[in-house]
């Protein structure tokens, strides 16, 4: 036996305890062989499976002493010289035990190693069997395992991911948001992810630590694709918050947007302005086009607006017609007034829609914080006052604007309190009505006469059909009116016929709301209860209520001459019909507005027009009307130029019924 040192032995045995733990078969053979041999010096040690050829041979017939280290394996100990020593059979032993014990260890870890490769794979079947993307990963982000449902999530499948940090599925290369995977504790949130397409979807994450030993040792992610019930809940979101015609801030989101803007107004003591637009022409254009066709002209206007903006303005629709402007950081109240100049001129371009020309214009009313409130609910009410003092003020249809000042709540108060007697006037019979005669220019007798509405409020008296028709439009009274007024005309006429007054014309005014495709039925049926001839009975139409000659328009019109009714086209030259669509309306006299008259003979512009409108007309064979004939120098040149009839206060002031018929065949 070779003398050895006691750290060679630890070195050897540790070579042994390597060579056991990790080589096999026929290396594992070789190397024990090394060591054993190592030991040895008095006698030959060869390291043998049963069954197997020697290796390393004893002399003669392979003789000697067995030490078994395994069921498989054995030492065989041959002495040279026949004699074995104490010294060789205590090593060998030795090494025999050391070897098995190796062996068992070696044992054991396979076993162990067999356990967790099977516990292993049964964690990525199950894994692999969740639908939802599950992601293990360590502290630092770095992926262990990849399941199928992150494999169809994702797009990468497991070999291309594990060893990936994390990072590489945020939506932008190194993002750290407020989702970073590295915090600990379990959290659920919606974050932005992205595929290996590069498509980038919302994700709902729910991540939990794993532990081992009440030691952190990594996290667990799960996912799932939750972008359809985000992007629904977008289009909630937006529905909440924009007008879904014309894609703006509705009036919620305005008023939250602009309580934010002056907020930092008051920090910087700077003004701010509300603009409250209401267009004008807009409802005819919905009532006769249809509704498709103003839904479309909002959605220009809307464009329009915005492009006449700056960036940090803003602007929504309230509703219908009417939008509001928001001018955060005005440095002067006159910068208001610029831009709603502005606006009224973006509208004066023509609107071109499913082949219709349409104008429109607007009233917009200014109110500017501080002076006028403090809030934004508080300046569009104001806005909204001032607005109506820009409608009734307008000198053109194409509209104006007007800043609030405090007096106007009185007109406001006055407004309210007509609306409110309008409700009741019907019921407690306040209308009536009154007659205007229409005269033959050439014998200047009575050839008709025109229904005018008047309102006796039982409190103020006699209220001005100024003050309360447009309020009656604007509120929808106006069609229980105008059904009153041809029911009442009617029954008058009918009452005068039972007296036994030779019959005449009546004209009854309709407002646009009324000119409707149920019109010449509503007009049939009253006709047929007073048994009044159609002949005698006249309606009359504003120009702006034909603004654009559509067929339905016409078809209406050519229903209610059929039934023997005639029409006139009233306040002729105020709205903007075009001349060549006007021999296609079915009417049959014209009437000179009287802001065409009050200037003759003086104004020669007014003469001009009243003498082209006169002699187109009878180009057209249409019956020329002027009203508003209060002198005899107007009479003159209105006949001299080839009137047919006239209506004023040259002749008679509107009448009541019990004198209209004592007219008859008078010359005035």
């Amino acid at each position: 036996m070779k003398t050895i040192s006691a750290a060679t032995h630890l070195e050897l045995g540790a070579s042994l305890g390597e060579a056991v733990l990790s080589l096999s078969d026929a290396a594992l053979d070789r190397e024990i062989n090394r060591i054993a041999g190592a030991l040895f010096d008095d006698a030959t040690v060869s390291y043998q499976r049963h069954g197997a050829a020697l290796e390393i041979c004893a002399p003669a017939k392979q003789e000697g002493l067995r030490y078994p280290v395994s069921p498989e394996t054995f030492y065989l100990l041959s002495a040279k010289n026949g004699i074995y020593s104490e010294t060789d059979l205590i090593e060998l032993n030795r090494l025999s035990m050391l070897t098995a014990r190796l062996f068992e260890v070696r044992q054991a870890s396979a076993k162990t190693q067999a356990l967790q490769l099977r516990e292993q794979l049964l964690q990525t079947q199950v894994l692999d069997q969740i639908h939802e993307s599950v992601i293990t990963m360590d502290l630092a982000g770095f992926i262990l395992s990849w399941n199928r449902g992150a494999e169809k999530l994702f797009g990468y499948r497991s070999d291309e991911a594990v060893g990936k940090n994390i990072l590489f599925l945020y939506e932008e290369e190194g993002q750290q948001g407020d989702d970073e995977f590295l915090q600990h504790g379990g959290r659920e949130m919606e974050v932005r992810r992205r595929k290996k397409s590069g498509e980038v979807f919302w994700a709902s994450l729910s991540l939990s630590l794993l532990a081992q030993h009440d030691q952190a040792v990594g996290m667990v992610a799960y996912l799932s694709d939750i972008t359809h019930r985000k992007e629904s809940e977008q289009k909630i979101n937006h529905l909440a918050y924009f007008d879904a015609l014309t894609n703006l801030p509705n009036r919620n989101l305005f008023k939250q947007l602009v309580d934010q803007s002056l907020q930092t107004a008051l920090r910087k003591q700077s003004n701010c302005a509300i603009l409250f637009i209401d267009l004008n022409r807009f409802k005819p254009v919905n009532d006769m086009l249809g509704h498709q066709v103003g839904d479309a002209l909002l959605i220009q206007v809307a464009q329009r607006f915005r492009a006449s903006l700056r960036d940090q303005d803003m602007v929504t629709r309230l509703g219908s017609d009417e939008f509001a402007i928001a001018l955060p950081e005005m440095n002067q109240h006159y910068h208001a007034s610029l831009v709603a100049q502005k606006i009224l001129s973006c509208l004066e371009q023509i609107f071109h829609i499913d082949g219709h020309e349409l104008r429109i214009g607007a009233s917009i009313g200014i109110a500017v914080y501080p002076d006028d409130g403090m809030d934004a609910e508080g300046l569009l009410q104001r806005a909204d006052i001032a607005m109506y003092k820009a409608k009734r003020s307008a000198l053109d249809a194409s509209g104006s604007y007007a800043f609030y000042n405090p007096s106007m709540n009185a007109h406001i108060a006055g407004k309210l309190f007509i609306e409110a007697g309008l409700r009741k006037a019907l019921e407690r019979q306040e209308f009536f009505l009154v007659y205007q005669p229409k005269l033959d220019v050439q014998s200047q007798t009575m050839t008709s006469v025109e229904a005018l509405l008047r309102w006796h409020h039982p409190e103020r008296g006699l209220i001005s059909p100024v003050e309360f028709i447009t309020i009656a439009e604007e509120t929808g009274l106006i069609l229980a009116v105008d059904a009153w007024v041809l029911e009442r005309a009617c029954q008058q006429a009918a009452q005068w016929q039972a007296e036994g007054v030779p019959p005449f014309r009546i004209a009854v005014n309709l407002s646009a709301k009324e000119f409707t495709v149920g019109l010449p039925a509503r007009v049939s049926a009253v006709l047929l209860k007073y048994q009044i001839a159609p002949q005698w009975l006249e309606l009359e139409i504003t120009e702006s209520m034909l603004m654009h000659s559509t067929e339905s328009v016409i078809a209406i019109m050519d229903d209610i001459v059929a039934l023997g009714v005639s029409l006139a086209l009233d306040d002729f030259g105020t709205g903007y019909s075009s001349l060549s669509y006007l021999k296609r309306f079915p009417i049959t006299s014209l009437k000179i507005d009287r802001s065409f008259v009050q200037g003759i003979p003086g104004d020669s512009n007014d003469c001009a027009i009243a003498s082209a409108i006169i002699k187109m007309a009878h180009q057209l064979k249409l019956k020329v009307v002027a009203e508003g004939v209060e002198t005899p120098a107007q009479l003159a040149f209105l006949k001299a130029a080839g009137c047919d009839e006239v209506q004023g206060y040259l002749f008679a002031r509107p009448l009541p019924p019990t004198q209209v018929a004592g007219l008859l065949g008078m010359v005035f």
